[in-house]
């Protein structure tokens, strides 16, 4: 026999539809919970649920297996039945690693989980711990970020589904790479979202991106479950070792305990069962400490967040850009504070909020492994009108200096597909929604949305355009040209340099030295110095100390003469004292 169960608090009846046979009624619990047991209808058989006295047939909420899209029946999946190779598996912790952010389906021309484990040796020789995927959650049409997902337990069929997901993190693991999976837990997707159907999984409240969870309302408690359990499958099921929680500021919860803190505390009791680490990163738009502060000390005891303000901070230093939420940023002075203080707005004045924004860090108390930094992301990419990296616009030789205070800063880095070999392909929005309305209204809020940040509308691609999907695919036939082989090979190096010398890797913010001049910038690392020199010209530097040697520069023509620099243009080194 096996049972079936869908949790659906207020309605008055349910029947479950398997194929070829009568519809069954199902019993409901005082816990909202409905069962009815069947037989014959093991691994592989296509079900779904009717509410009410309606015909039409719904996915189950929890379906771990989507094979005809979001709204198609759901499939019974074994996760017992996969044949599993990590058993000497023991893990990937945060501290230390080089993060690397991939969308499945760009990576590659296939765009599956079978093909971008064909990649992975790259990835290992670069230097890279933990591969960050972008959501992976079915969400409705062939190819999207992923942002849109409704399925919560279910990995998108044309990337592979369940058992691909599965061979791709088992292959990570054989080779040393650790998973870490990016999961929106803030709201579900506009269309195909019909877990909302069944009980009430959404507040009255909204997001930028639809209606929020109802993690404090009437039958809240069911909704957290949900969430939840979601969380510790793709760790336990799935093998993965931590996952990216999209938007946290968008998921309000007035409850004495956040819905955050009660995921930290099963994620905690799942790592000791597993006796392997499993991280939880947020993306957060509070700069509040608060999220990665142990639990002991009043904190919500998750392990990092990402820092916007580290990318604003170098971004707008190597572009000059200032437009938006760019506005506070671009000084030396700017960066100097995020160097040692990981937030720059830290109950200091906004003028894109127009109020005061976040709250310090303690320096001597965080370490700054827990602020995930980057040069460039999905979202940093992606949501500029046109998608272009920021090697569409920046010299080579600032590309370099840009990656080498990246990856000597306290913070735990992380690239984005691509950047290590300065791609030339852009990263853009796109969408592939079946419904005609659904993806004009898309296009036409991209195309407003830019409009007001001053780009002409003529310039954003259309989401719903193939041309805009495929425009967005890696083409690594680029690391066969010199010029991208010899940035690849630079950031090789960077990252090992990074790996052989405990000071540059070193978390302690307390101990971050940092002073800087007319467009240069030195940061003092242990027994490590990075001397940059940002401006258009040569430039003689004084060192804090007596320099040894030098360890690795930018580009050519550095020369030291014991207790000074001499750096050409856009050029930095890192030396040793």
């Amino acid at each position: 026999m096996t049972e079936f169960t869908v949790w659906a608090p207020d309605v008055a009846r349910l029947r479950l539809r398997l194929p070829g046979v009568a519809d069954h009624d199902m019993r409901a619990g005082p816990d909202g919970w409905w069962r009815v047991e069947v037989p014959d209808a093991g691994p592989g058989t296509d079900y779904a649920f009717l509410l009410d006295d309606e015909d039409t047939p719904l996915p189950d909420p929890r379906s771990a297996w989507q094979p005809a899209g979001v709204h198609g029946p759901s499939r019974r999946y074994d996760h017992a039945a996969f044949a599993w190779t990590d058993q000497g598996w023991t893990g990937r912790q945060l501290p230390g690693s080089i993060l690397y952010e991939l969308h499945v389906g760009t990576f590659t021309p296939e765009g599956t989980f079978d093909a971008a484990i064909d990649r992975l040796d790259h990835l290992v020789d670069l230097g890279v711990d933990l591969i960050e995927l972008l959501p992976v959650n079915a969400f409705n049409g062939e190819h999207n970020w992923g942002y849109d997902g409704v399925c919560w337990f279910a990995p998108h069929e044309p990337y592979g589904g369940p058992d691909g997901l599965k061979r791709l993190v088992d292959a990570a693991h054989a080779k040393g790479l650790g998973v870490i999976l990016d999961v929106v837990y803030n709201h579900f997707g506009p269309s195909g979202a019909y877990a909302p159907s069944f009980a009430p999984y959404l507040s009255e409240q909204s997001n930028p991106w639809g209606r929020t969870v109802n993690l404090d309302g009437p039958h809240s408690d069911g909704v957290r479950r949900y969430i939840i359990d979601s969380v510790l499958m793709w760790l336990r099921d799935y093998h993965v070792d931590g996952l990216r929680l999209d938007a946290v500021h968008a998921m309000p919860d007035s409850r004495a305990t956040h819905v955050l803190e009660q995921v930290a505390v099963e994620v905690e009791s799942l790592a000791t069962h597993l006796g392997r680490p499993l991280s939880l990163i947020a993306e957060s738009d509070l700069n509040d400490p608060r999220l990665i502060t142990a639990r002991e000390a009043g904190g919500y005891g998750l392990h990092a967040q990402w820092n916007d303000d580290a990318h604003h901070a170098l971004h707008t230093l190597l572009t000059g850009e200032r437009q938006g939420y760019y506005g506070d940023f671009g000084s030396l002075e700017c960066l100097t504070d995020v160097l040692t203080g990981a937030f720059f707005h830290a109950g200091t004045w906004s003028s894109f909020r127009n109020r005061t924004h976040g709250r310090p860090v303690d320096r001597h108390t965080v370490p700054g492994h827990r602020f995930v930094a980057y040069l460039q992301n999905h979202d940093q990419v992606g949501n500029r009108a046109t998608g272009d990296r920021i090697s569409a616009g920046l010299s080579p030789a600032l590309l370099r200096v840009g990656a080498m205070l990246l990856l000597t800063a306290p913070f735990t880095p992380m690239l984005f597909m691509g950047e290590e070999w300065a791609a030339s392909t852009p990263w853009q929005f796109f969408t592939s929604h079946p419904e005609p309305e659904l993806a004009a209204a898309v296009a036409t809020g991209r195309r407003r949305e830019f409009a007001a940040h001053g780009w002409p509308p003529g310039e954003v691609p259309d989401p719903q355009d193939p041309q805009t999907f495929l425009r967005s695919r890696l083409d690594w036939a680029e690391l066969d040209k010199p010029e991208h082989r010899e940035m690849y090979e630079f950031y090789r190096r960077l990252i090992a340099l990074r790996k052989s010398r405990a000071d540059l890797s070193d978390p302690r913010l307390h101990r971050m030295e940092v002073r800087h001049g007319d467009q240069f910038l030195v940061v003092r690392r242990g027994e490590c110095l990075v001397v940059a020199n940002l401006a258009g010209r040569p430039q003689r530097v004084t060192l804090p100390g007596v320099a040894r040697r030098v360890l690795l520069t930018t580009g050519e023509g550095v020369t030291v003469m014991r207790d000074r620099v001499e750096l050409p243009a856009e050029t930095a080194a890192i030396v040793a004292l």
